[in-house]
């Protein structure tokens, strides 16, 4: 689906949407006719979706709360949700096309642009392994307003896309994206659209004697990869770079430690970090962000065969650390750990990470945010801010100083797990041993994996953190 700004006449369109907030907005001609009775339904405060069927068009009147003492984030999360709920009414009407207008400027423009991304953030579907492809009627959403520019509509068109590949990444089974193929996924995407990326093989990992890559890797016939990608424009405002690492872990089973019945489906989504440093990816360099990145991805899928790690194994990461391994499926902190290790050459600005790390954020946040963690402080409120404004939403959790004591080993430097207290806290800590830098974690175990559908997303992967990282990056420009 595509976004576009209105080339002809709204009259002449088959689904028509309409915004408005106040009795005021029912002056605008196309509503005249029905006036009385959208007077009584924003009376009664019935704000929601009102349809009228004409001759030959259908016209949808989508009443938006006044929200005169709300954060703006909740209000443009109010405008994306009501898209997405549109989306679906418009795919039911079989309409291909539809165009969106606003009643008056009580809708502003940056509600406006919500409402859009909710439609075009529900209409996403993931039919490569269906035989009946009942594919969505819409194929593209137009705004006739004149405060939109088409440099607006290109980025919003971009960062749709970019969310769509990390939903894609997600979904695909590991039969037909495991390691190799993520990196053969992200050396095309680096040729289509213009940024470095260098996919470093088993030998060249085994060079850089990345113990806890290699260590989950053992189990599995498919050999690892680590994937280095970087985009640094001339104009870039920052001269140590902005560093992603995502956990790319294709598929979990916990190895030896092995998740039971209910456990299991959906881990082919255990990349959802690695799938979102793609989609960010793109949508930066696709908006020329002036931005100086670097994306890690360690990647492989934690499988057992006789030689799978083993709970009490000691393995050296590529820092020099020893880890007593008493859990393998805390997996996903040694192959981070690696690539966290090894951000410390460039010297970076800040490193932030994104992983479905541990169950304990799940039960903290649920499918409503992420849990934050780290050591950095100086961009940490405007990461916040962001996932407010994108409602990819962060909070932080406790992460006091005792939790790295729970991941002392008798035998090792550390151990790979801290006890049933503070799960989440005590897997930031063991990332952290592994950092020198301003440093920000982010465990999306929550929200990366849906099990319902809601109005703009659907079950399965959800992209989450394309959406914040772009907003973030974008202001790290200006701050920088």
């Amino acid at each position: 689906m595509t976004i576009t700004l209105a080339v002809t006449e709204v009259s002449k369109a088959s689904f028509i949407t309409i915004l408005i907030k106040n009795q005021a907005d029912l002056s605008h001609e196309m509503l005249q006719p029905y006036q009385k009775i959208l007077s009584q339904k924003l009376e009664d405060k019935d704000n929601g979706i009102t349809i009228f069927y004409e001759a030959d068009r259908i016209i949808a009147v989508v009443a938006l709360k006044v929200n005169t003492h709300i954060e703006t984030g909740i209000v443009h999360e109010e405008a994306r949700v009501r898209g997405g709920n549109i989306c679906k009414r418009i795919n039911y009407e079989k309409s291909a096309h539809a165009v969106v207008v606003r009643g008056s400027d009580s809708v502003s423009k940056g509600e406006l642009l919500a409402f859009t991304e909710g439609i075009a953030l529900a209409n996403y579907q993931f039919l490569k392994y269906k035989s009946d492809k009942k594919q969505n009627a819409l194929t593209n959403v137009a705004l006739m307003d004149a405060e939109i520019s088409p440099a607006e509509i290109d980025e919003l068109n971009n960062i749709i896309t970019a969310n769509q590949i990390a939903r894609d990444l997600g979904n695909e089974p590991v039969v037909s994206l495991n390691a190799v193929d993520l990196g053969d996924f992200i050396v095309k995407m680096s040729h289509e659209i213009g940024f470095k990326a260098d996919i470093l093989n088993k030998s060249q990992i085994e060079a850089l004697r990345m113990g806890g890559l290699l260590g989950v890797n053992a189990g599995s016939s498919v050999p690892p990869t680590f994937s280095i990608l970087e985009y640094k424009p001339d104009n870039a405002k920052n001269v140590k770079p902005l560093i992603f690492v995502g956990k790319g872990v294709t598929y979990d089973t916990g190895g030896y430690s092995i998740k039971t019945g209910p456990g299991m489906p959906g881990m082919k989504m255990d990349m959802s970090g690695a799938a979102a440093v793609v989609g960010t990816f793109y949508a930066i360099v696709k908006n020329k962000l002036p931005v100086y990145c670097i994306g890690l991805i360690p990647a492989t899928d934690n499988r057992i065969n006789s030689n799978a790690l083993v709970p009490d194994d000691i393995i050296t990461m590529h820092s020099g650390a020893t880890v007593e391994v008493l859990n393998t499926d805390a997996e996903g902190r040694l192959i981070l750990g690696d690539a966290l290790s090894y951000a410390k050459k460039f010297q970076p600005e800040l490193v932030i990470d994104l992983a479905t790390l541990t169950g304990a954020a799940a039960a903290i946040t649920g499918a409503l945010g992420g849990a934050l963690m780290g050591t950095d402080t100086k961009y940490r409120p405007t990461l916040m801010a962001c996932g407010n404004e994108t409602y990819e939403r962060l909070w932080e959790i406790p992460y006091w100083r005792e939790y790295a004591d729970m991941l002392k080993s008798d035998i090792a430097d550390l151990k790979n797990i801290g006890g049933a207290v503070g799960g989440s806290a005590t897997a930031g800590k063991f990332l952290e041993h592994f950092t020198d830098y301003p440093w920000l974690h982010l465990d999306i175990a929550g929200p990366a994996i849906l099990k319902d559908d809601e109005p703009y997303k659907l079950k399965g992967a959800s992209g989450v953190g394309v959406r914040l990282l772009y907003a973030f990056t974008k202001k790290f420009a200006e701050l920088n």
